[in-house]
């Protein structure tokens, strides 16, 4: 997710689009879900539930703060606080330019911190049914975007966008498919499938509120519709534009929980 600034041709490019499915392309629907502002920096309180095929919950609670840098680079640190089991882990992306974003993390039992190798990105990240590699950003350029149709929802009309990696080997995921909502820019579904080419995720937005000014969404699941599991994410606290410090966004923090 980049935090990029709203231009005057970002606003004209929405107001044609309401015309018609051939006023706008797949990939200038995604340029505008990648440039709409979403503030300097974000932090927010978030209860995770982990929930298993036969319908049994974990419950999880996990702290993240993000910052856009001067050079509009993402910074994402992820600490957990419950349960006791996971506390303390704490995760760390930096968004590079011109290349894959680093990623590291700290598991208390270890008392050390690790960085996740590019091999691992398929993986899952602490049980949930995100990947290291959903954590990432990805550039609009890496894939081939394609406007399918117009349709509606969730009560709100919406562009559905295919979107193909132009490197196979690049993704884990041999396409996939979003529903962005016209009026706001934000991936209200998407459909994520497999080297296979058979759906293996699908993320929804359950609800959406305007914080700060800022359309945020609220909660969201993650189901992996092969396996059955899911993770669900309901924001309980979320602030923008807090002054945070840098410190925040390094493995010295990571290692030891604190900020000079």
């Amino acid at each position: 997710m980049r935090t990029l600034r709203i231009t005057g041709a970002v606003i004209l490019l929405a107001l044609l689009a309401a015309g018609s499915a051939a006023a706008i392309s797949g990939k200038a629907v995604m340029e505008n879900v990648e440039d709409r502002d979403r503030g300097d920096s974000m932090h927010a309180l978030v209860y995770m539930d982990l929930v298993e095929s036969d319908g049994d919950v974990k419950e999880r609670i996990i702290e993240n703060w993000t910052m856009d840098t001067e050079s509009d680079l993402l910074r994402t640190v992820i600490v957990f606080h419950r349960p006791a089991s996971v506390q303390g882990t704490r995760f760390l992306v930096k968004e590079n330019e011109n290349r894959d974003d680093d990623q590291w993390i700290y598991l208390p039992a270890l008392k050390r911190v690790r960085r996740i190798a590019s091999g691992e990105g398929d993986q899952a990240f602490m049980g949930t049914d995100y990947s290291y590699d959903d954590l990432k950003s990805r550039d609009v350029s890496e894939d081939r975007h394609t406007l399918l149709r117009e349709e509606r929802y969730n009560g709100r009309d919406c562009y559905v966008v295919r979107s193909v990696p132009k490197n196979p080997g690049d993704s884990q995921y041999s396409k996939r498919v979003q529903w962005v909502a016209k009026d706001i820019w934000i991936p209200l579904k998407a459909e994520l499938y497999d080297t296979d080419g058979d759906l293996k995720k699908v993320q929804t937005v359950r609800e959406l509120k305007q914080v700060q000014g800022y359309w945020t969404p609220m909660k969201a699941t993650m189901e992996n519709v092969q396996s059955g599991h899911a993770t669900k994410l309901d924001i309980n606290k979320i602030r923008y534009n807090e002054d945070l410090d840098s410190d925040l966004f390094s493995t010295r923090y990571l290692r030891t929980g604190r900020v000079q």
